[in-house]
């Protein structure tokens, strides 16, 4: 090769390499988490090329960046990561958070004033951010509702309770994550006058339909498929219901009034053929989804004597799973269990996956064949769910429990982390954190 060819190849390849050193670092087939649970709002993480296992005790940081407290957990999107949390100093304030993905950099700020009134566990707000469409969708613990820029924070448009809805605000707060579909934002408000759901037109915040006299609950709404359309399913402090996500309509309702007070947190979750709801105090219940009509009936309720001697499944926080013929989920202090999805008869138990407590939580997201599980001690767990029990593969501490949402049993980490680009973003009352989990 002669001096002038070399000398033209290697100009290419130094071309090349500054090149690549301009491609974003987001990996090429990485996902964002814009949602409650996900993309679906299911708690499957689609990314491959995943870590098997942990080579430390300690998961190593790849930034981590100061906050304050809330429940909500973060949410992944076009490279940013957003939260919310609340400040009571020198005013009390709720703020939406936004931060570069791959730094940590604080964005922007958006605060507005919110004082708590008659709200149990004042830590924060408790709905974890939407994102959908460059707009940035926050619910607060009072009702406060705000559709965000979110490239820059700047307000789009608000609802602020007490003058746009009068908000019946549950003992725990305004909690459930907004619901987009198509050109609407879902909200379980709990407003009067038949706004216990409400649908906004997402760029407007123009409202489409109200439905449902009941009490609100803490319950996320998800959009399921049934008889071929699609059917918004809402768990309220008085139903389960099933409506036309376009209108309003209510499909079906099926009673689930509570035996002591609203404590139904989970989403509801389904196979496509039965939809499956937990609570603390109330237990499960498992309804057959129709084909023919959107319509509902009880396969089976349990419930057991008391939030200890419970029977099936009686959850407080952790959303469950219902894959194929059984169900797997967390139990009022912290027993994780299978059951029959066909009867509710439980198939074992194991203690070993979170300290037994009462309340004790794990945030369960499935990547393939594997379940990743965020337990409230702040540990990471990789392992498997089956008829044959649960299996370790690996555990490490990844963030630190904190005594802002509990002030017992040291703390706790009860919000749910994103995954998103190969990382894993979790939050506490004092910081945000961010993690590889990439193989490579």
């Amino acid at each position: 090769m002669s001096a002038a060819r070399r000398s033209q190849t290697a100009g290419r390849l130094a071309a090349l390499m500054a090149l690549c050193l301009l491609v974003p670092a987001t990996p090429l087939s990485a996902d964002d988490w814009p949602q409650w649970r996900g993309p679906g709002r299911d708690g499957v993480w689609h990314e491959t090329g995943i870590v098997e296992k942990f080579d430390d005790p300690q998961i190593p940081l790849r930034w981590r960046v100061p906050i304050s407290s809330g429940y909500s957990g973060p949410t992944v999107a076009d490279r940013r990561v957003y939260v919310t949390d609340r400040v009571v100093e020198p005013t009390e304030v709720e703020r939406v958070l936004c931060f570069d993905w791959e730094t940590g950099r604080k964005l922007w700020t958006h605060a507005y004033e919110c004082r708590y009134v008659r709200v149990q566990y004042e830590a924060g707000p408790r709905a974890s951010v939407t994102i959908d469409e460059g707009r940035t969708y926050a619910l607060g613990t009072m009702g406060h509702l705000l559709c965000l820029d979110a490239a820059d924070g700047r307000v789009l448009w608000k609802k602020t309770p007490g003058r746009d809805y009068d908000v019946r605000v549950p003992v725990w707060g305004i909690s459930a994550a907004p619901l987009v579909d198509g050109d609407l934002l879902i909200v379980q408000l709990g407003g009067d006058d038949g706004a216990c759901l409400v649908a906004l037109d997402k760029r407007t915040g123009a409202e489409r339909w109200r439905a449902l006299d009941d009490k609100p609950s803490y319950s996320a709404p998800i959009i399921i498929r049934q008889a071929g359309r699609p059917v918004l399913v809402c768990w309220t402090g008085d139903h389960v219901a099933g409506l036309d996500p376009a209108s309003g309509k209510v499909y079906w309702k099926y009673p689930f009034k509570p035996k002591r007070m609203v404590i139904n947190v989970p989403t509801p979750v389904t196979d496509g053929r039965r939809l499956f709801l937990t609570a603390f105090y109330d237990g499960a219940l498992m309804l057959k989804l129709h084909e023919d009509e959107p319509r509902v009936e009880k396969i089976w309720r349990r419930r057991g004597q008391s939030e200890r001697v419970t029977d099936g499944l009686h959850a407080m926080i952790s959303t469950p799973y219902l894959e194929g013929d059984y169900v797997y989920g967390v139990d009022s202090y912290g027993q994780l269990r299978c059951l029959e999805a066909a009867t509710g008869d439980r198939v074992w138990e194991d203690l070993t996956a979170t300290p037994p407590a009462r309340w004790s939580n794990i945030h369960m997201v499935r990547n393939g064949r594997r379940m990743w599980m965020f337990n409230e001690r702040g540990e990471l767990i990789i392992g498997t769910l089956s008829p044959s029990g649960f299996r370790e593969i690996s555990r490490a501490k990844l963030i630190e429990p904190t005594t802002g949402q509990l002030s017992t049993r040291g703390g706790v980490c009860w919000s749910h982390p994103a995954y998103a680009y190969r990382h894993v973003f979790a939050r506490n009352d004092r910081e945000l954190v961010c993690a590889s989990l990439a193989a490579d």
